[in-house]
């Protein structure tokens, strides 16, 4: 049996059949409710932000959704969030903050949107004050990468307290294409950079970006989603039991100890 290689990990992670952020909202909570704006310009359909029951826990649930019909992923553009994407989830994340409730992210998107309207509105801005806001909020922040987790555009939701992976995801600065563009002017070398780049989800939890891997091989979605729906409930659990200043302090020294 051959080895996985890293390129056959970002090769899953893309796969077009692959659930999104929307299913797994979708089979992890009960009576959910879709939120919409970012009460500064519009909606981004590529975020999907609401509230819903897990487990009977009031939660606060955002999204990156490619959609499912070429129709669908235009609308959504195919998953890459706008501004007001991200304005809107830092919306939801203040009013989760507000009523205590916890927040679970979905993270899933080659990138933020590069369009020229998207710089136009600030995506630069959006993003990083989302970094700057996500790393003060004092109600627990989980972070789930189920498929390509690219660039800032991933990392926007990305800041958290406990960030898990599915195990054919993968989390990284650059796509292997592009960073093999960069160091050898040819994207035909994307497998030697994802192996350089190490950004599967065992590579992560090795250094201790990650904290947990949620394993697939041979599971059903089902059996994915119920893992993955056990290990969130422990970690809100385990998360409330902290108070304000030492779940912010333990955020804080979380992300002060990656490179170390």
């Amino acid at each position: 049996m051959s080895k996985v290689t890293s390129y056959d990990r970002v090769q899953a992670a893309r796969n077009s059949k692959r659930p999104m952020g929307g299913y797994f909202i979708e089979h992890l909570l009960d009576n959910f409710i879709e939120l919409h704006g970012d009460r500064r310009f519009g909606d981004d359909a590529a975020i999907v932000g609401g509230i819903g029951l897990l487990n009977g826990i009031p939660v606060t649930a955002i999204a990156m959704e490619r959609g499912d019909t070429i129709e669908d992923r235009m609308r959504r553009h195919f998953g890459c969030p706008t501004p007001e994407g991200y304005r809107k989830a830092l919306r939801l994340m203040k009013e989760a903050e507000k009523f205590k409730r916890p927040i679970i992210c979905f993270i899933g998107s080659s990138g933020a949107y590069p369009g020229v309207e998207a710089e136009k509105r600030g995506q630069g801005e959006a993003i990083a004050e989302n970094l700057f806001e996500m790393m003060g909020i004092k109600t627990p922040i989980i972070s789930v990468i189920v498929g390509e987790g690219g660039s800032g555009g991933a990392l926007a939701l990305g800041v958290c307290d406990t960030a898990i992976m599915l195990e054919n995801s993968i989390y990284s600065v650059i796509s292997p294409e592009g960073c093999a563009s960069i160091l050898w002017k040819n994207a035909a070398k994307a497998p030697d950079a994802a192996d350089a780049l190490k950004l599967t989800s065992y590579d992560l939890f090795k250094f201790g970006i990650i904290e947990k891997v949620i394993e697939e091989k041979d599971k059903s979605i089902e059996e994915i989603c119920s893992d993955l729906k056990n290990y969130i409930v422990s970690e809100i659990h385990a998360k409330r039991k902290l108070s304000p200043n030492d779940l912010l302090n333990k955020r804080y020294e979380k992300f002060r100890k990656i490179g170390r």
